[in-house]
């Protein structure tokens, strides 16, 4: 299954079952490298949250797990975001950018390799993100992020969604592996990529956005 260029499609973050974000993303090139996607500064995105509106890190994850959800309906405030699937890779790397749109860093999202669906009108990528992350600097200097959060859920195996911390820790390796080397994705590549002027950001999130996860 591949996508076309610009089609916009649902990123989509799975927690045992549950829709955990929703974030709509145009296709930028899909291919045997992998799939790329532009995530636009004020696009409408839902995060799940308790039924008093609070996310997963507000809050210790023992009383996380315990509590009821819901999808809350938002936009995306942060950075402009390209975003890079490699094929079967158990992580994704992202290209951050500060106020002026310049490259700032690389960010690697450790993650399940994505599982594609297509509806037709609407269409997508589930992953489970495994919380623990890399920062890669312009320099190919590094540092781990989200270790606490990651130690503190894993005291909770019948709860948590990663299952072996083991493997989770050798893939951010292999791609440190990667960035030290400058070899691609870290090389230069898309630092400089701008979006098609005729790129619209969607008003709203398209029907059929929360279909059950495929994982």
């Amino acid at each position: 299954m591949r996508f076309e260029p610009g089609r916009l499609i649902m990123h989509r973050n799975v927690r045992r079952g549950r829709i955990g974000w929703v974030r709509p993303a145009r296709v930028v090139a899909d291919d045997e490298r992998g799939l790329l996607l532009w995530l636009a500064r004020d696009t409408p995105v839902a995060n799940e949250v308790t039924e008093a509106g609070l996310g997963m890190r507000a809050m210790p994850f023992a009383e996380w797990i315990s509590s009821s959800y819901r999808l809350a309906h938002g936009r995306w405030n942060g950075p402009p975001l390209l975003k890079f699937l490699p094929t079967g890779a158990a992580h994704s790397v992202w290209w951050f950018r500060d106020a002026q749109g310049r490259f700032a860093n690389w960010y690697v999202n450790l993650e399940e390799p994505a599982a594609r669906w297509d509806d037709g009108p609407v269409a997508g990528v589930d992953v489970v993100d495994q919380d623990l992350d890399v920062v890669v600097h312009p320099d190919r200097s590094w540092r781990w992020k989200d270790e606490e959060e990651f130690a503190e859920r894993l005291a909770f195996p019948d709860d948590y969604w990663v299952p072996d911390s083991t493997a989770v820790r050798a893939e951010g390796e292999r791609v440190i592996a990667l960035a030290e080397a400058g070899l691609f994705p870290f090389d230069g590549t898309w630092c400089d990529f701008a979006p098609p002027a005729g790129w619209a950001v969607p008003e709203e999130l398209p029907p059929g956005w929360d279909r059950p996860p495929v994982r």
